[in-house]
């Protein structure tokens, strides 16, 4: 007999047994049960989610011998046809390949025929969005009126390449990439039934490297079982994707922490990617994120010893490093340097950081006079102590590691960025309400509304990051009060001026005099200071 392959053996073949499309399935569930059928139908989602499959359940569902139906025998002669793919009237048309106008008119002229032996003549066409505009064109009037005897299932993976002529005649269902716990549970139920020993570590690798493609997933298993001689063992995985131990990056934690170079060196021969910053930065910000995973209390130890900043400073070095490595002479030297680059760029407060070997800081009190001078001074590491009114700094870092703005000190920061016009209405227009991680969130009166379009925020967001040498986010709460905002500011010391001013020329003996002399009348519109 010829072997054939988990996922063409495996295809779920009823709703039932669709994994993590729960929200595709209810529906289609419900309009079949309730006769409340569409001519139509769009399936969109990356590869190897179920489009397919559930255009194919569909078809049986509309065909089955026993009437229309959410639950399809799958054993008469109109099932069991579908499933092996020669049901005379489930036409699937291929659109990568059949993209031309000519191709749909064939397919229209025959939606005018009845059925041969079904009871709907269903049309699957998939990566709809790769034909022409023309062909669109074509079928626009049959998907709007069909014959009452066909139904059109539509499947893509890009439904932004298709006209919103064709999108507002069709139901549309987007469906989920699978969640790695979905896949490995399916994995593993497929292994028991299979009756081949595996590893949940190797489902837990195979799961994660699917990205969250059911098909990809089979696929890889399929290799799995034969690159490990009928098992699947952790190891053997391991090796055949490439994945690193994650001993080796929990070493690498411990190195940067002891501020070990020699250490990351070491550790830069043997692992050539880094997967465990997300999970640190999880465990710091919603700490019961981790509770389920294996090492949780691993995770929540490097959580504490590394702040926040440290971990998200790391990822972004990793980041700019992984794409570096194109330009480095060999990866192997590109990976080391980015290793190397986190110990040479760690902030004051590391224990690894060049702060330790330079004691040079400067000092800067959390409620700083604007026009005070920055001291810079000699001072050992250990006097600085937790809750220090100080903040520490490597002199050569003041810019690239500036701290984060407080809400009252908002209006004075945003003076400080290198913002001009619509970027900086926007700006002088906010209050800060709060600093979540990266993410800034700012109020904005109602009446300036229009000013948070994406081409005015993200004037605003690249000035933030230029100031703060770090990346972050922008997101705004429309109805603030504005009391507190820049342009608030601006004009009240604007009109404190001008009362001033006003004021002082009013007191002015000549003026007092001429007014009392010739009866005279001060228009305020006409006083202006002269600086």
């Amino acid at each position: 007999m010829s072997y054939q392959v988990l996922a063409r053996k495996w295809r779920p073949k009823r709703f039932t047994e669709l994994a993590g499309q729960e929200h595709v399935v209810r529906a289609l569930t419900n309009a079949l049960e309730r006769g409340r059928l569409h001519h139509a139908y769009l399936l969109t989602g990356t590869r190897g989610v179920g489009k397919t499959t559930i255009a194919r359940i569909l078809a049986k569902s509309l065909n089955c011998v026993n009437g229309v139906t959410a639950t399809p025998c799958g054993v008469c002669a109109a099932c069991t046809e579908i499933d092996s793919g020669r049901f005379v009237d489930l036409l699937e048309l291929d659109a990568a390949s059949n993209t031309g106008i000519d191709n749909m008119r064939e397919i229209l002229d025959n939606a005018r025929y009845a059925p041969t032996v079904g009871r709907y003549k269903v049309y699957l066409i998939d990566e709809v969005h790769m034909l022409s505009k023309q062909a669109f064109n074509s079928m626009l009037k049959t998907l709007e009126e069909p014959p009452e005897h066909v139904k059109f299932i539509l499947a893509t993976t890009d439904p932004q390449k298709i006209p919103v002529t064709v999108l507002s005649r069709c139901l549309q269902f987007s469906l989920k990439a699978l969640p790695a716990g979905v896949i490995d549970a399916r994995l593993a139920e497929i292994l028991g039934a299979e009756k081949i020993a595996f590893d949940k570590d190797a489902l837990a690798l195979i799961a994660r490297s699917a990205q969250g493609s059911m098909r990809d997933a089979l696929s890889v298993l399929d290799q799995a079982i034969a690159y490990g001689a009928g098992e699947v063992r952790t190891e053997t995985v391991r090796t055949m994707l490439g994945a690193v131990d994650i001993e080796h990056t929990y070493r690498i934690a411990d190195a940067l922490i002891a501020g070990d170079g020699p250490a990351l060196l070491a550790e830069a021969r043997a692992m050539t990617e880094r997967v465990i910053s997300l999970r640190i930065a999880v465990a710091q910000t919603v700490p019961s994120g981790v509770d389920s995973l294996p090492d949780a209390e691993r995770i929540a130890a490097y959580a504490s010893a590394l702040s926040p900043e440290i971990v998200q400073l790391s990822y972004q070095i990793c980041v700019q490093g992984r794409t570096d490595l194109a330009l480095a002479p060999d990866e192997p030297t590109g990976f080391a340097m980015t290793l190397l680059r986190l110990l040479a760029f760690a902030p004051a407060a590391y224990p690894g950081s060049k702060q330790e070997r330079e004691p040079t800081a400067i000092l800067q009190s959390k409620q700083p006079d604007e026009n005070a001078p920055a001291k810079v001074l000699s001072r050992a590491p250990d006097a600085v102590q937790p809750g220090d009114s100080t903040s520490v700094l490597p002199a050569s870092s003041e810019s690239s590691f500036a701290a984060m703005p407080r809400s009252e000190d908002w209006p004075a920061f945003v003076a400080s960025m290198k913002l001009s016009g619509i970027g900086l209405q926007l700006a002088a227009q906010t209050e800060l309400k709060d600093i979540a991680g990266n993410e800034f969130v700012l109020t904005v009166p109602e009446a300036s509304r229009h000013l948070t379009e994406k081409a005015y925020a993200d004037k605003l967001k690249a000035a933030l990051e230029e100031k703060l040498g770090r990346r972050v986010r922008l997101r705004f709460d429309i109805g603030g009060e504005g009391s507190a905002t820049l342009a608030v500011q601006e004009k009240r010391a604007r009109a404190e001026s001008r009362a001033k001013t006003e004021a002082a020329f009013h007191d002015d003996p000549f003026v007092q005099d001429v007014l009392e002399r010739f009866d005279g009348k001060v228009k305020p519109d006409s006083i202006k200071p002269l600086s």
